[in-house]
């Protein structure tokens, strides 16, 4: 390569990579973070959570548009109980042999009010995909910014409880996903 070309190719490679470094500067911070979901089982209320999930986020409170959130959560991470725990990496439950993750890709973000936000996006489990809108409020301390939110989703549309488990009146079809989702890099809302 000759020298005058080199600067081109440098200043290319930079300008592909700083994308990146903007999300790099946004990071969870995951002592402070959680994924919980709450099912009912026989009308009983059972709450569990997931021990390992990650996110990407490039989020600018001045340019939504531009704002991408990315979420993979380890299903064989689910926590409800030691016998649930047995269980749910079963093909009838999560199936983690299979689909070792579920995942969240946001189409657009959207702001309602003040520091609350909507969320649109693809959420992957099992396979399968299902369009969601999440809302999410956001709280601002010194460098963290903390999201907090919580959505329904359909088990029985991502295979979650199949064959025997499929019957709602012993664990119902609707679950509630709650989280809470620590950030850093955050700009000023």
């Amino acid at each position: 390569m000759t020298s005058r070309l080199k600067p081109v190719v440098l200043a290319l490679a930079l300008t592909n990579l700083l994308p990146l470094a903007a999300q790099a500067q946004q990071a969870l911070v995951p002592a402070q973070s959680e994924i919980q979901f709450v099912s009912r089982q026989m009308g009983v209320p059972v709450q569990g959570k997931f021990k390992s999930f990650s996110a990407q986020v490039a989020f600018d409170p001045a340019k939504l548009a531009a704002s991408k959130i990315a979420f993979t959560v380890d299903t064989g991470s689910a926590d409800i109980s030691r016998e649930a725990n047995a269980e749910l990496p079963k093909s009838e439950w999560f199936n983690v042999a299979q689909f070792p993750k579920a995942t969240f890709q946001s189409s657009s973000v959207k702001r309602l009010d003040g520091n609350r936000f909507e969320v649109a996006g693809k959420l992957s489990i099992k396979g399968l995909s299902s369009d969601v809108v999440v809302p999410v409020t956001l709280a601002q301390s010194g460098a963290t910014t903390t999201a907090t939110g919580s959505f329904p989703i359909k088990r029985l549309a991502f295979r979650i409880g199949e064959k025997e488990w499929a019957d709602t009146s012993m664990v119902a079809d609707e679950v509630q996903v709650k989280f809470k989702l620590a950030l850093t890099g955050v700009g000023k809302l």
